[in-house]
């Protein structure tokens, strides 16, 4: 079963190019562009052009989409020149730390990164 729609955000909207993004990889499936807040000097974010609202809205057959956000943000991070390292973070929900409500992972890099993070 397909996760349920989700409400207009501002993702909605990059991904239609009503709002601005540098955008560094898009296919059929996602968009990855660079955060326009960073928490890194690389932080990248990819996200389905199918809106989720998050892991927890996420239904089974979703899964192959999932992976290849996955298998983007590391191929993205190979083209960035992460060689050192990188993080994948995915916040799910208020608590979580989720502030946008579409699915979406972070890329995170270029510095060390401590743990634990938050």
């Amino acid at each position: 079963m397909r996760s349920a729609p989700v409400a207009e955000t501002i993702f909605s909207r990059i991904i239609r190019r009503e709002v601005p993004a540098r955008i560094v990889h898009e296919d059929d499936l996602c968009l990855a562009f660079h955060d326009v807040a960073p928490q890194a000097p690389v932080h990248v974010l990819v996200i389905p052009k199918r809106a989720i609202e998050s892991l927890a809205t996420a239904a089974e057959d979703d899964a192959p989409l999932l992976g290849h956000l996955v298998v983007v943000a590391t191929r993205v991070a190979r083209d960035l020149g992460l060689a050192d390292g990188y993080r994948l973070v995915v916040n799910c929900g208020r608590h979580g730390g989720q502030s946008v409500d579409h699915l979406h992972v972070h890329l995170l890099g270029g510095r060390p990164l401590g743990w634990p993070p938050g």
